[in-house]
């Protein structure tokens, strides 16, 4: 199991260093996946929108999203990353990545391989 962002599927202004990233590890799941399937290891990835942790919760990630106000709040930089998403969510809670993750290991998806799954409050679809 790998885990990239909505930013391994979609490009994102401002990020071209972290988007190159993260499509190289769509770019490494899928080389796994055929690789590894012959002897029944599964190779997926997971690609979640904004997550409220500590990565997007701070000074710096606010900033990032709000240039143009001088100390921006929690609140004020959920309204714009939340603008990215479908749903109207201003991120994900890390739970929805983990339950993600579960599902991909369980038996349940027994044959589900070289997969990338968003969990991204529709961001990809907007």
């Amino acid at each position: 199991m790998l885990i990239s962002s909505t930013a391994g599927l979609k490009g994102f202004p401002n990020f071209a260093h972290y988007v190159a990233a993260k499509h190289g590890v769509v770019g490494l799941m899928r080389t796994l996946a055929h690789e590894l399937a012959p002897h029944l290891v599964r190779v997926n990835s997971v690609h979640p929108t904004s997550v409220d942790t500590t990565m997007v919760m701070n000074d710096a990630a606010f900033s990032l999203f709000a240039p143009d106000l001088a100390s921006p709040t929690r609140e004020q930089v959920g309204e714009r990353i939340g603008a990215l998403n479908l749903m109207p969510v201003p991120w994900i809670e890390a739970i929805d990545v983990s339950n993600a993750v579960l599902f991909l290991a369980s038996d349940e998806a027994r044959y589900i391989t070289g997969v990338a799954l968003p969990v991204d409050a529709g961001t990809l679809v907007k």
